[in-house]
């Protein structure tokens, strides 16, 4: 029973890129911090922007990589490295083009499904962390994925996202008491 002590959002840096799909777990991680009254600082160091607080009683590490998304790696992989945190007690989160909006998930493992944040990251620590994949929706065809998810969603499609991750915040004490098996359960259940 690993408790997750790092909680990781990818997204786009830059105000250009702030309300844009493929910034949902910059969201996640973005109201969490707020929630729990921590504040993110730059962390130049590891290319990207971190903080540190009790999340339920529960030390636990938020970092965002400021790096473009198919660079997360260089973010992520030495600040697990640094403070030596396990993949079991990682969980990163990040948009899903193979879910609906308004649709959520929490697994364990896999590959990296495609997700160019993913990609960069799996090759250096390893497929064993937890994903929470947020759902913006594909746009229907290959050549229109770039547009899609570097743009920003319409009011209703955003509505539901933004459901989907109050649902999952509610979740974080699961989390961090390293109750993963019972996270998944009540997250993969939620219906828009």
């Amino acid at each position: 029973m690993t408790k997750i002590s790092l909680i990781v959002g990818l997204g786009n840096p830059g105000k250009e890129y702030a309300q844009t799909r493929h910034n949902a777990g910059f969201w996640f991680v973005e109201q969490l911090a707020d929630h729990y009254g921590i504040s993110l600082k730059p962390d130049p160091k590891f290319y990207g922007i971190s903080g540190r607080g009790n999340i339920e009683g529960h030390d636990v590490r938020l970092l965002l990589p400021t790096t473009f998304m198919n660079r997360s790696g260089q973010s992520v992989v030495p600040f697990t490295k640094f403070y030596q945190i396990q993949p079991e007690a990682i969980l990163i989160a990040h948009d899903e083009l193979d879910m609906n909006p308004g649709v959520i998930r929490l697994k364990t493992g896999g590959g990296h499904g495609g997700h160019n944040g993913l990609r960069d990251i799996v090759p250096h620590i390893g497929a064993n962390f937890h994903r929470l994949r947020i759902g913006i929706g594909h746009p229907g065809a290959k050549e229109r994925v770039s547009g899609h998810v570097l743009g920003k969603a319409p009011k209703s499609e955003q509505d539901l996202i933004d459901a989907a991750i109050d649902h999952a915040l509610s979740k974080t004490q699961l989390l961090v008491d390293g109750q993963v098996s019972q996270a998944m359960n009540q997250i993969n259940a939620y219906k828009p």
